[in-house]
């Protein structure tokens, strides 16, 4: 308990001079509009890998992201980075993602970790499957290294899929349910450029599903049917 409060509760982390400047600069980047069609947007699609479950204890190890831009897959335009650990996570959590002792131990610094993400992500909308966990993980480490409150837009693809096709809502939950269902391949499960990909690979479904069948293919609109999807489950 008292490394969680220390944790939650540790006064504001010092940032260099050139640390400081980049983060002023990604807070300076103009807010984009979310109302443009797909093919016509950049969105980032983001997963995270961490030494476990919990999101009050567990510490984030890597972000892992690709861009889908102007309607399709930029595999150019991806991120991926390994956040420096003063400890390896424990052999059983590096046997799921894969990530060596020695490779967290030398990864990136994380305040410069994240400033690079948050280069890399500009001010584009972000999206993910079971989005609290990557967000939460997110947040915590924005909080911890860079001493902001990160606050940006996500959407929700474990919501959307079963707005699309309220048929599987029951049958299909995880990423693996909709990949197969969808015949998406990921040979790396676990690593988070791979994942994903697979879950860029869901958007564009969800894209052309959306506008097929509720002629929209927007941020908002993908929003507004996760809004929906959500208050329905709420209801009943």
């Amino acid at each position: 308990m008292k490394n969680l409060l220390q944790r939650w509760f540790a006064p504001r982390p010092r940032l260099s001079p050139q640390q400081s400047a980049r983060l002023a600069s990604w807070h300076a980047l103009p807010e984009p509009g979310h109302t443009a069609t797909s093919g016509r947007a950049r969105l980032v699609v983001v997963d995270v890998e961490t030494t476990g479950l919990n999101l009050m204890t567990d510490t984030l190890i890597s972000i892992g992201a690709v861009a889908v831009v102007n309607g399709g897959i930029a595999l150019s335009d991806s991120f991926s980075v390994v956040l420096q650990q003063r400890e390896s996570s424990r052999k059983e959590n590096i046997l799921i993602h894969g990530i060596s002792g020695s490779a967290q131990r030398e990864g990136m610094l994380p305040a410069d970790a994240l400033l690079a993400f948050l280069e890399y992500l500009g001010k584009s909308p972000l999206v993910a499957f079971h989005v609290a966990f990557d967000e939460t993980m997110i947040k915590r480490a924005m909080r911890q290294y860079l001493g902001i409150a990160f606050k940006h837009p996500w959407l929700d693809l474990a919501y959307v899929l079963p707005a699309l096709w309220p048929e599987s809502k029951h049958s299909h939950r995880s990423l693996d349910d909709w990949s197969a269902r969808f015949a998406i391949r990921n040979d790396d499960r676990h690593n988070a450029v791979a994942d994903a990909l697979a879950t860029a690979e869901l958007l564009l479904v969800a894209i052309t599903q959306a506008r097929q069948a509720h002629g929209t293919d927007s941020y908002d609109g993908l929003h507004r049917l996760e809004r929906a999807f959500r208050n329905s489950r709420e209801i009943f």
